[in-house]
């Protein structure tokens, strides 16, 4: 593996990250207090070509390899974990599924699009009463003619009302179990569908998260992704995507707070010296920058396997895992160096503690990727390749 940036990923980091300084640094501390989230900031990343980064060029994208995606998610988590929410659920779970799964059709209808910012995906799965048991959900899909009447409802859905077009998933056939799950490509458009945001989040207040309703909406037969009872594979495959932009992001996240400590710890004094000078803080500073490389090594390893085609399931979920606990970590131990000022948004670390723990939680809790790997290493799970992998990346 080679541990080098390319001229074109250093040159990316540099764009994003001057991006992040301009345009959400200025005003991510109002959006956060308003629970605002301000969707120009979407147009403003199609216009520097962020929204298909990882999408090949004949598709509307950028054509950069799946690392340069992970850059993207580290610098703009750096900013606010919104905004990398908002790029992890349009390409990580939406885009790239449809790059993976979709036939020429709807790619040419939904992901030259959306890969160009133009249109803007959303992905739905969880619902009330299914979260890490995928299998408990209760939305259903009826075939009718040449088309499916879709119903039911989903909860925690990222861009649920700013999101043109809505990746769902439901029960074709309920008797077949997990089998039994369909995918389909659902527009915000159509008649019966409707959405409404959640207020009162503990973190990432400047996103916009919230619940769809599916309420007899006719979805033409043509928007199924791939064939009927796929759905739960492509799930599958679809988290495998999103872990990813998750836990790249939590580096950056990890990044900011070590960021933030190390600036106070310039600035504060007690006890006649730097804060800096005492062990104790140096521990904490010293825990951030172990867990922003461990972390890191994790990310891109699994980045390299997605360009070569392999999978990665196994590799993306302890990514994930351990990323985002080193992000809620390094968050906790923030708060602790600046003291009393940590507990107030004068300075951004209470906010970073606020937005860790989601991760910790979203696509697959800490305890759903602990069981993983333990089956994984007692040789209960093995993971096959898919048939339809995510394409090797071949430059340009």
């Amino acid at each position: 593996m080679d541990f080098n940036f390319s001229e074109e990923q250093t040159m990316l980091r540099t764009t994003v990250r001057n991006f992040v300084d301009k345009e959400i640094m200025p005003n991510i501390a109002d959006w956060d207090r308003e629970g605002k989230f301000d969707p120009s900031i979407m147009k403003k990343l199609a216009n520097l070509g962020l929204m298909g980064v990882c999408i090949p060029e004949s598709y509307g994208g950028s054509g950069m390899d799946y690392n340069s995606l992970a850059i993207v998610c580290e610098e703009l988590e750096r900013g606010d974990t919104a905004f990398r929410t908002s790029v992890s659920v349009h390409t990580g779970l939406n885009s790239m599924s449809l790059l993976q799964w979709g036939t020429e059709q709807q790619k040419e209808k939904y992901l030259i699009p959306q890969a160009k910012g133009e249109q803007v995906g959303a992905f739905g799965l969880t619902e009330p009463g299914a979260g890490s048991d995928v299998s408990a959900l209760q939305s259903t899909a009826v075939k009718d003619g040449d088309h499916y009447i879709l119903n039911g409802q989903k909860t925690w859905i990222s861009l649920c009302d700013t999101a043109d077009n809505f990746l769902v998933f439901a029960y074709t056939d309920k008797d077949s179990k997990h089998h039994g799950i369909s995918a389909f490509i659902v527009e915000r458009t159509w008649e019966g569908f409707s959405s409404k945001a959640t207020k009162g989040k503990l973190g990432i207040r400047a996103g916009n998260t919230g619940e769809l309703f599916f309420d007899n909406v006719k979805v033409p037969k043509e928007n199924l992704l791939g064939e009927e009872g796929e759905g739960f594979k492509i799930a599958m495959a679809s988290l495998d995507n999103g872990r990813f932009t998750v836990a790249a992001g939590a580096v950056g996240q990890i990044r900011a707070c070590l960021e933030a400590s190390v600036k106070y710890c310039h600035e504060r004094e007690t006890f006649g010296k730097p804060i800096g000078k005492h062990q104790l803080v140096q521990r904490m500073i010293a825990n951030m920058e172990a867990g922003l490389q461990m972390s890191s090594l994790l990310v891109y390893r699994a980045g390299e396997l997605k360009n070569e085609g392999k999978r990665n399931t196994r590799e993306t979920s302890i990514a994930k895992w351990q990323a985002c606990d080193f992000a809620n970590k390094a968050a906790d131990d923030a708060v602790q160096v600046h003291g009393a000022y940590g507990y107030s948004d004068e300075y951004p670390v209470e906010r970073y503690l606020r937005n860790s723990k989601a991760p910790v939680i979203y696509e697959g809790t800490r305890e759903v990727h602990t069981l993983m790997q333990a089956d994984y290493v007692l040789g209960y799970r093995q993971d096959k390749q898919l048939n339809k992998m995510l394409p090797a990346w071949e430059g340009k």
